[in-house]
Order: structure tokens, then C-alpha cells, then sequence
């Protein structure tokens, strides 16, 4: 497979708008070249839960899963926002194919140690079938995957969707030149927060440490830039944090 693999992230922004997925959907299908998408499941599994009277735990902004938020996250993720994606992706022209982790074992987790902190049935990335991977890309089908992994065993396991993105990405990097583009509200990496076109075009191993010491960088931005160049340092050719509007544009903070 010479062309290069572009892998897409999305989070619960685009998928809590309908307007902004159907949008987002028909510029991730006009993308050239081979593609891999991943979402997260945005709000729709915790109103679910709520409606199942069923208690939403929250730690340090992370989600226990236990046993019957797992059916939930994993009907919602898996299901229904998976379908509705590759539905709209279809409609747009893509020949897309949902997949969860389980899904012809193409990516298997380990369950996240209880401690300090029990998280539940939450797992972490353990392995990616880049044969498969690159078996359906060849057939120009187009992988859609939510955060649902498996340990083999016959559990399966709610992941973080950044770290899915980039497990997947590192394993098509193994067949071909791999960009890996995570979607988020700004528009890319900001020098001033509150100045939507102070845009840092690009950050790299050398210029990171100084945006991290003088704050430019600070809170949740700093795991997605560290998570970033550890891609990169991995075989990922680049990684681009960017808003999901005009997704082709070529805007965003490249991390190289």
C-alpha cells in the first residue's frame, strides 16, 4: 500500500450536533486517499444511563464503567452513534464499515489496574491488527471505530477515544506514511486562549518544552500534545490538532 492513511478523530462536539456531523461526514468522505475514522460517544450514553436510573460516577473527569454503564456505552458507542456515522457516510459516498475492537479481533485491551483508582470494566490499548487493517483498506472499505475494545476474553472494554485514535494510527503507520488529525472545539493549538487566529502552526519535540514552561500549553491541552509526539516519535508521520470545520483545509497545529 504506497499512498499514505489518514486516521480522523472526533469527539462528542460534532456528534451531540447533527447539523456539524452530517457537515463533518461529507468533508471526512471527500478526504483523497485511504482513511480510518474514530469517534467518541458525546452525551447521548449518559442521558441513556439517567434514564435507566442507572448512577453516573465521574472521577478527575472520567467515566467509572461498571457493569451496567458498560451495556450502556457499549449500545450507544458501538451502536447506535457507530450505525448512524456509517450511515451518514454512506449517504456521502464513503464505503464505510463499523468496527469495534472485538470485531474480527482487529484491536484487543487490557482492563485498567484498579489502582489508585478502579475504573471499572475501562481498558487500555493493547495490540492493532495491521494485517486486517490494511485487508480492508485494500478492498477501499473505510473503517469507523468507536472506543469499544475487547481483552480477548470475552469482555469487552470502554477506551479512551484519543488513545484508540492513536494505537490505530501507529498500526496503520506499519503499512503506509499515516497522518493522524484530532478535532476538537478550537482551532488548533492557541497562543493567546482567548484569540481564536493566534494559531501555533506548528510544535515539534525541540519547541514544546518552552510553550509548556511559559504556560502557552497548560491543563488538558498538555497530555494531548505530550500523547502527540509520542505518535510521532512512534512512526506516525504527523499528527494536526484542528477544529472539525473545513477539515481539508490544511489549518490547524501540525505536530511533527
Amino acid at each position: 500500500m504506497k499512498e499514505g492513511i489518514t486516521v480522523v478523530k472526533i469527539g462528542g462536539n460534532v456528534i451531540d450536533d447533527a447539523a456539524a456531523l452530517k457537515r463533518f461526514l461529507g468533508e471526512f468522505a471527500s478526504l483523497p486517499g485511504r482513511k480510518i475514522l474514530v469517534h467518541g460517544g458525546g452525551k447521548l450514553a449518559t442521558r441513556l444511563a439517567e434514564r435507566l436510573e442507572l448512577k453516573v460516577r465521574m472521577v478527575e473527569g472520567r467515566r467509572i464503567t461498571d457493569k451496567g454503564m458498560l451495556d450502556v456505552v457499549t449500545m450507544v458507542y458501538a451502536g447506535l452513534v457507530n450505525k448512524q456515522i456509517v450511515a451518514g457516510l454512506q449517504a456521502a459516498g464513503c464505503n464505510a464499515i463499523g468496527l469495534s475492537g472485538a470485531d474480527g479481533n482487529i484491536v484487543t485491551a487490557r482492563r485498567r489496574s484498579p489502582e489508585p483508582i478502579d475504573f471499572g470494566f475501562v481498558g487500555d490499548i493493547e495490540r492493532v491488527d495491521s494485517d486486517l487493517l490494511g485487508r480492508l483498506l485494500e478492498t477501499e472499505l473505510t473503517p469507523v471505530f468507536p472506543a469499544i475494545m475487547h481483552d480477548g476474553c470475552g469482555t469487552l472494554l470502554n477506551c479512551n477515544a484519543d488513545s484508540v485514535a492513536s494505537a490505530v494510527a501507529l498500526g496503520a503507520a506499519r503499512l503506509a506514511p499515516t497522518d493522524l488529525v484530532y478535532c476538537f472545539e478550537k482551532r488548533g493549538v492557541l497562543r493567546d486562549p482567548d484569540d481564536e487566529q493566534s494559531v501555533i502552526a506548528e510544535i515539534t519535540a525541540e519547541s514544546y518544552p518552552p510553550l509548556k514552561a511559559d504556560g502557552t500549553v497548560s491543563r488538558g491541552m498538555i497530555p494531548k500534545i505530550e500523547n502527540a509526539l509520542k505518535a510521532v516519535g512512534q512512526g506516525v508521520r504527523s499528527v494536526t490538532i484542528r477544529s472539525s470545520e473545513g477539515l481539508g483545509d490544511g489549518s490547524g497545529t501540525v505536530i511533527r
